[in-house]
């Protein structure tokens, strides 16, 4: 792939059209926007190409990257990216934990969720108003009822909020609401949708699909970079496997290799990932050491009578004890969590 710096909009579609016939796709390249500069993403073309490319003057720089995900890659930007979300930052260094319900079934019990999150250090609140589901008669959410009680609770709180998107048509409503969108595993494939966040002018938090290589993850997260939006948080939730004793395969080294390869943060859903309330802790952990930039687990304020995923939903207090555990080891591992931002609190100091 070539990722060509352009001095302005009108130099790229200059140069696009210019170029377009040497193409191999016949695909005209559209300019790009990333953090302040304006790109030109062109697929690796011939030295034809590259001779033309050469004699435009507003063309800054030529770079040569390998993968198919260019923007997104280590190649492009060395550095990890920080991503902002309302007052937290997220790839800063130390890894930030993001709790909350899996759907938002009431005020009360938002209300409560919301509570025992920020009781016990958690930076950021989750909670479901739209819920894509498997069996078509299951708890399909509140809607934007359910984003109203979300926003209100976190407001409460002070604390910002991350919630799934599900189509292009839901994304100007959701942003109204939500502090960053989540893209859920089973819309990571969903073009449209991933087009449609690059403009919604939000964080983005992409989970990887259920059967996803790492590259189509990359590649997903392409999409909403190149569509304008550079802000994008990956999320490894579980991928499908042969065994059945937990609900998916948490891939850990999936997300190292992530981190490896994109300059993106990475976090891990081990809830998700495991489906197994007594195997989040030991993940979450796990994660922690191998050096994510955040752990994302549900928690209910009583998950016995959780409308959906209460089997994978921590309590109130063990909550709180895994967010020490996660200080605790966070802070031994300073080493590998060294970043230009401040040390990040936890528990009664995170206020």
């Amino acid at each position: 792939m070539l990722v060509l710096r352009v001095d302005d909009v009108a130099v790229a579609e200059e140069v696009s059209r210019a170029v377009h016939g040497l193409l191999d796709t016949g695909q005209r390249a559209k300019p790009v926007r990333f953090r302040g500069e304006v790109l030109l993403v062109l697929p690796q073309g011939s030295r034809e190409l590259l001779d033309r490319l050469r004699t435009f003057p507003g063309v800054k720089q030529i770079h040569e990257i390998a993968v198919p995900y260019p923007l997104v890659s280590r190649e492009w930007q060395p550095e990890t990216t920080r991503v902002r979300v309302g007052n937290v930052t997220i790839g800063e260094g130390m890894p930030v934990v993001i709790a909350g319900p899996c759907s938002v079934e009431s005020e009360v019990q938002v209300r409560a969720a919301a509570d025992a999150a920020k009781r016990a250090g958690a930076h950021i609140l989750r909670g479901g108003a739209y819920k894509p589901r498997t069996n078509p008669y299951s708890f399909q959410g509140l809607g934007e009822t359910g984003l109203k009680l979300l926003r209100a609770a976190a407001d409460a709180v002070g604390l910002p909020v991350v919630t799934e998107v599900m189509s292009p048509s839901a994304v100007d409503v959701v942003s109204r609401y939500a502090d960053m969108l989540q893209v859920g595993t089973r819309s990571m494939a969903n073009f449209d949708l991933l087009r449609a966040l690059g403009s919604c002018g939000r964080p983005v938090l992409l989970k990887r699909g259920m059967s996803a290589t790492v590259d189509e993850w990359l590649q997903a997260a392409e999409y909403i970079v190149a569509a304008g939006n550079s802000d994008v948080v990956l999320c490894e939730r579980g991928i499908r496997s042969f065994d059945v004793a937990t609900r998916n395969t948490l891939d850990l080294a999936g997300a190292v290799l992530a981190k490896q390869r994109s300059h993106l943060p990475v976090v891990v859903d081990p809830s998700h990932g495991t489906g197994v309330v007594d195997l989040i802790g030991p993940m979450s952990l796990a994660a922690v050491a191998a050096g994510v930039d955040g752990i994302m687990v549900e928690m209910h304020p009583n998950p016995k009578e959780a409308f959906s995923d209460g089997q994978q939903a921590l309590t109130p207090v063990q909550l709180e004890e895994l967010v020490a555990k996660v200080a605790r080891l966070a802070d031994s591992l300073s080493p590998v969590y060294a970043g230009p931002g401040p040390r990040r609190e936890y528990g009664v100091r995170n206020s």
